[in-house]
């Protein structure tokens, strides 16, 4: 190979190191070498370069959304057994999963009682947003008032919020569990407010509505939190069985049915 063909081809791979083109980097010799043997024209290796920059690209940024996410990993769609539920709610949750409810910046509201599959389908939704290149974070309620009391704290609150505002949904796991002090009443309602008509939030809660006064313990915040998670809301009730216990009884079956089966076979 001449001199100047090498130089050619390190001032092109700086080029392309400078523009942030990694797969172009990585393939074009090799594409190159395969346009020869098979006669591509300039335009089609050209095309094929930028198509597999693009489709890599795209691979990438889904890795770096599941990466932000912190999403529970074995709670997935495949892992969704949605046969479990009724139609009606089997139906809802089909709905939801193809992502066109985050145009309308319109919540998700998840009640039932613990065990009931509610941080799974939540989860779930996460995920096949994330796969449709939607942000997406997953986070207990109880961890996401520490960051915002925290954040408070360190006169850096809005700076938080807006640091949130950049998922277009956020995943908000058993707000039910949590009874707040005022100072967690106040940052929670905050971010609320923040997201209301202009970005989704989803919420699990073992609580149904008129229960959420032991969560926001005034009457008034309690019913603003309300209108502005229920006004543009899809509300998801999950009922029957725990899936937990239904779990735990078929391993006590299996158990009983084979005294050598452990909790670890």
């Amino acid at each position: 190979m001449s001199a100047a063909r090498i130089g050619a081809d390190e001032t092109l791979e700086l080029r392309l190191k400078a523009l942030r083109l990694p797969s172009l980097l990585a393939h074009y010799l090799s594409l190159a070498e395969r346009a020869a043997s098979e006669g591509w024209s300039y335009v089609r290796y050209l095309a094929e370069l930028v198509t597999l920059e693009a489709n890599e690209r795209a691979d990438r940024r889904i890795t770096r959304l599941l990466k932000d996410a912190k999403l529970p990993r074995e709670k997935t769609v495949a892992t969704l057994e949605l046969n479990r539920y009724e139609p009606p709610l089997r139906g809802q949750i089909r709905q939801l999963l193809r992502g066109e409810f985050l145009a309308g910046a319109t919540n998700v509201c998840l009640i039932g009682r613990p065990g009931t599959g509610k941080s799974h389908v939540m989860a779930a939704i996460a995920r096949a947003l994330i796969e449709k290149n939607h942000p997406v974070l997953f986070i207990s309620v109880s961890a996401l008032v520490e960051k915002l009391l925290d954040a408070k704290r360190n006169l850096r609150l809005a700076r938080e919020l807006k640091r949130l505002d950049g998922f277009e949904c956020l995943a908000l796991d058993d707000i039910g569990y949590v009874q707040h002090d005022r100072a967690e009443m106040e940052v929670l309602f905050a971010l609320l407010a923040e997201r209301y008509e202009r970005k989704s939030v989803m919420i699990t809660s073992n609580l149904v509505f008129s229960k959420w006064d032991q969560i926001f313990k005034d009457p008034m915040t309690t019913a603003a939190a309300i209108d502005r998670v229920v006004h543009h809301a899809v509300v998801l009730e999950f009922t029957g069985q725990s899936l937990r216990a239904e779990a735990a009884a078929q391993r006590a079956a299996r158990a009983k049915q084979d005294p050598s089966h452990t909790e670890s076979s």
